[in-house]
């Protein structure tokens, strides 16, 4: 009786999973560390701006058959930034990368994940939208502006948390004795009792205010509610824009008797005024991580950058290896 099954000599092994590091040109710096963590280099890429301001990227080796990390932060330019991400993305797909996973350290439009009013986009799902249209098969992303962001993108969103790091740093520096957990909206308080964990149970403390809808980026800081004087305030957010916000918090914590007031944020877009804000409001240290990059004429006396490559690095390996990215964080799924 004869077979039709080919020698085992002449069967195919399956061919062993290659992981391909991609950066854009937003943020190269931090896409490097993230490659040196990883033990590999950064694929050779061309990308350049044609007179018009397209965009045109190539990449300089075969990618076909790869697990492909693709890392560019959404930074000002941010419109151009997010279309060079598409692009290397629609280029990975139709080159035959197997699987291709989006490193956002910092997604674009994330504020705008809800309508305020009749007629406005939620552009914060749009952009999940484009990101799946492009090819992308999975995101990853530190410190979404909204948990409900993860839910917008059709398949697999590891959400990292730059928390640990961030209240790591401010734990060894400022010990937690006289520490009070500062959120600097109402709204925030959510990550401030997460902070309180991390800082051995310390109080909270929130800053009522209010917002014009009609007027983005201006707040007006009404009053504390919570115990600061003579506290170190460690007032926390997800990001400082223009700093109008957290320079006016920082203020009024130390009209209510702060011994000292340091912020702690995990992405610095600091746009327009930002820096002068910061240095003006008198807090003791500004604490950032590198999601995006900080031009030297941004950097200032108060300012700390923390990296995020090590967790970055940490949560590729685990994706590359079927692993679990919630493992990073002390789960177990």
């Amino acid at each position: 009786m004869s077979s039709n099954r080919p020698p085992s000599a002449s069967i195919r092994k399956r061919p062993k999973k290659q992981l391909m590091v991609f950066s854009g040109r937003a943020n190269p710096g931090l896409a490097q560390e993230v490659a040196v963590q990883l033990g590999t280099e950064l694929v050779p890429t061309s990308a350049y701006d044609f007179a018009n301001g397209e965009i045109y990227v190539r990449f300089e080796e075969s990618v076909r058959g790869s697990d492909a990390f693709v890392i560019q932060s959404h930074t000002n330019p941010i419109n151009e930034c997010i279309m060079e991400h598409l692009l290397m993305v629609d280029a990975l797909k139709r080159a035959s990368a197997n699987r291709i996973t989006v490193v956002m350290p910092f997604y674009g439009y994330a504020r705008q994940d809800k309508k305020h009013r009749g007629r406005e986009p939620i552009s914060a799902r749009l952009m999940a939208d484009l990101f799946k249209t492009a090819g992308a098969d999975r995101l990853i992303s530190v410190d979404l502006h909204t948990d409900q962001i993860q839910g917008f993108f059709d398949g697999p969103v590891d959400h990292l948390m730059a928390l640990p790091l961030l209240s790591t740093y401010v734990r060894e520096k400022y010990g937690t004795e006289d520490v009070v957990v500062v959120s600097p909206d109402a709204g925030r308080i959510k990550v401030a009792e997460h902070w309180s964990k991390n800082l051995a149970g310390a109080p909270l403390a929130f800053i009522h205010k209010t917002r014009d809808i009609n007027r983005p980026n201006e707040t007006v800081a009404n009053r504390v509610v919570g115990e600061v004087a003579d506290k170190v305030c460690v007032l926390v957010d997800d990001m400082i824009d223009t700093g109008g916000t957290i320079a006016k918090a920082a203020d009024l914590l130390r009209r209510e008797g702060a011994r000292c007031v340091v912020i702690a944020a995990t992405h610095p877009i600091l746009s327009g005024p930002a820096v002068e804000r910061l240095e003006a409001c008198g807090a003791e240290e500004i604490i950032v991580t590198n999601t995006l990059p900080i031009p030297p004429e941004k950097e200032f006396d108060g300012l700390t950058v923390l990296s995020i490559a090590p967790l970055i690095s940490a949560a590729v390996k685990e994706v590359f290896l079927d692993g679990s990215v919630t493992s990073l964080f002390g789960g177990s799924a």
